[in-house]
This record gives structure tokens, C-alpha cells and sequence, in this order.
């Protein structure tokens, strides 16, 4: 099979290439996964830059959501079969040509759903919904600051907060550049990191958000706090910038400010409670074979493609959701 192969940690697109490699066999409660498509994801770009804990070792081999046709069905693997239509969520592997993955996190993708958009719901619209239903426990008419507002996280909540109950959606992006993208993501309103930045969201949200998801390691987390109404809830699910995350505030801080601040993370979570995410997935399915959300996405053409797009979301330039048609 082809897959795209990280020989050692770069920050760079030096060391990747796609080599040709054994065609993987399903073990006890696995499938294996003809891909059509596969997700680029920010986590690649981690892994590539050594960052823990996402690479422990190399040669290291990204991916982490597929879409595509079963292959194969391992020992003991119930519901699923080969021919069947899926995508999975994956810790590693994917940007392949034939992927391994869990059957419990592997799920049928509904007729209707295009598998571009498949291929980009396991890890991103899954997240966002994750985020957004369960680690920010999100109600109608919540106040929702999202950082990082133009990716591919912050483009799919943009499309859940209405089909959840509705509320004001603020975003902040790493450049002036991506306003506009996250404006046409669905952002009511959007602003560049800049010094001035919380000015102009306070001003925008009528006062605090009752929501904050922080993709940036926790450096913005100071400006997050100050941002927050009473009762509001913080998740922090990412540490784009890399290195050590900030230090959390100290206990004081949280109860006189009447605020949480929670972690979250879809690779832990499909760890320890991979029926949640599995169940996620399937909600997803449901509303975009609904057409109740869409997802954008930004295809490119063969692995050969994807260092160029690694490179794209390491400086900051990338926009969007994109995926690869293997």
C-alpha cells in the first residue's frame, strides 16, 4: 500500500514522502479500510514537529480520519462488513491508501453524505460537537467565543451552534487575512489576535461569552478568563502554538470569577470512552444526511499533495477543512 511516511521530526516538509509499505491485516477487533479520502489535520503537523505526545517515535505515520469501503473484518468484529461504506477515527495511519482502525470506532456513513465530508467528520465534526454538547455543555442562546475560528474545528462549529439551539458565534483568528473566512464560515463576528482584540470582542458579545473553546495551548487563556461571564466554561482542546502549555489559574481566580475551565480531547476520549465518539459520529452522519449542516471542504489530489497542506497549517495560512482524495 501507499502511505505518507514521516522519516524524523521536521518543521518542515523535508522529511515526508509517501513510501510504498505492507498491506495491513485487521487484528482481533479491527477493520481494514480500502480509503477514498482521508483528513489533513493541525495533529499532523504536531506529530511532524515531534511534539509530545503526539510522536513518540519515528519513522512516524500521520492521519487520523478516513473515509471509505471495508476491506476486511478482524476476529470478533460484529455490525460491519466487507463492502460496507465507513469512516473511522484513527490515532495514526490513515493518510494511506488502506487503513487499520477499531471497529468500535469505525461507523457506516449514511447514503447522501458525499465522502469527502465522511472523511472529515471522525476528527473535526465529531470534535466540534463533542465540544460543543458535552465539554462546554452548550445551551441555546449561549455566547460562543472560538479561537482559531477559520480551521477546519472552528468551521464546524460554526455549522453545529444553530442546529444545537442557536446563540451568538464569535471568532478570532491568527491573521487579518482570515476574517473573512471566518465570517463566511458563519461567525457573527471576528477579529485578528491583536492587542486590542477583547476590546472588540466584549463589544460584540454585549458584555462576556458564556462559552470559550481555545485550540492555543492555553496562551490565550488570561484573555479568556477576562472574557468570561459568571458561570462561563473554558475548554482548552489543543495546543497549536506547541512547547509547554501555560499554567492553568489558581483556584482563587476560578471561584471568585465564577468560572470552569475544562480539557478536552477526542484522542484521549477514543482511549478511555470510544463508544462516545463513536456515538458523536453517527449524530454527525445523521444531520448532514439531513442536510441540517454542511462541512466545506477543501480537496486535494494524492498523497504527494499533503506535505504542501502540512506546510500550509504550520504557518498559519491554511483555511478551512481539507482532505485527500487517495
Amino acid at each position: 500500500m501507499r502511505a505518507l511516511v514521516i522519516s524524523e521530526p521536521s518543521d518542515g516538509p523535508d522529511t515526508s514522502r509517501v513510501g510504498e509499505l505492507p498491506d495491513p491485516e485487521p487484528g482481533p477487533g479491527e477493520v481494514t479500510i480500502d480509503v477514498e479520502y482521508a483528513g489533513i489535520n493541525f495533529v499532523d503537523v504536531m506529530l511532524r514537529r515531534g511534539d509530545q505526545p503526539y510522536a513518540d517515535r519515528f519513522p512516524a505515520y500521520p492521519g487520523d480520519e478516513v473515509a471509505g469501503t471495508i476491506r476486511a473484518v478482524g476476529a470478533g468484529v460484529t455490525g460491519l462488513a466487507a463492502g460496507t461504506r465507513v469512516a473511522a477515527f484513527m490515532t495514526a495511519g490513515g493518510l494511506a491508501s488502506i487503513a487499520r482502525a477499531r471497529a468500535e470506532l469505525t461507523v457506516p456513513v449514511p447514503e447522501g453524505v458525499p465522502a469527502p465530508v465522511a472523511a472529515a467528520t471522525p476528527a473535526v465534526l465529531a470534535t466540534a460537537y463533542l465540544l460543543l454538547a458535552e465539554a462546554a455543555r452548550f445551551r441555546g442562546g449561549d455566547r460562543v467565543l472560538v479561537h482559531s475560528a477559520s480551521g477546519g474545528v472552528g468551521s464546524a462549529v460554526a455549522q453545529l451552534v444553530p442546529v444545537l439551539g442557536g446563540g451568538r458565534l464569535l471568532g478570532t483568528v491568527g491573521r487579518a487575512g482570515k476574517v473573512a473566512s471566518a465570517l463566511d464560515a458563519g461567525y457573527d463576528a471576528a477579529f485578528a489576535r491583536d492587542a486590542g482584540y477583547p476590546d472588540r470582542v466584549r463589544a460584540a458579545a454585549g458584555g462576556g461569552v458564556d462559552v470559550v473553546l481555545d485550540a492555543l495551548g492555553a496562551g490565550e487563556l488570561d484573555n479568556d478568563l477576562a472574557l468570561t461571564a459568571p458561570g462561563g466554561r473554558i475548554v482548552l482542546f489543543g495546543n497549536a502554538s506547541g512547547g509547554a502549555p501555560a499554567a492553568l489559574p489558581n483556584i482563587p481566580r476560578l471561584m471568585g470569577g465564577n468560572v470552569s475551565v475544562g480539557g478536552f480531547s477526542i484522542s484521549g476520549l477514543s482511549r478511555t470512552a470510544p463508544d462516545r465518539v463513536a456515538a458523536a459520529m453517527s449524530r454527525c452522519f445523521e444531520l448532514l444526511a439531513a442536510g441540517q449542516v454542511g462541512l466545506p471542504v477543501t480537496e486535494v489530489d494524492g498523497l504527494a499533495a499533503v506535505p504542501a497542506v502540512h506546510q500550509l497549517l504550520a504557518e498559519g495560512r491554511g483555511q478551512g477543512k481539507y482532505v485527500v482524495r487517495v
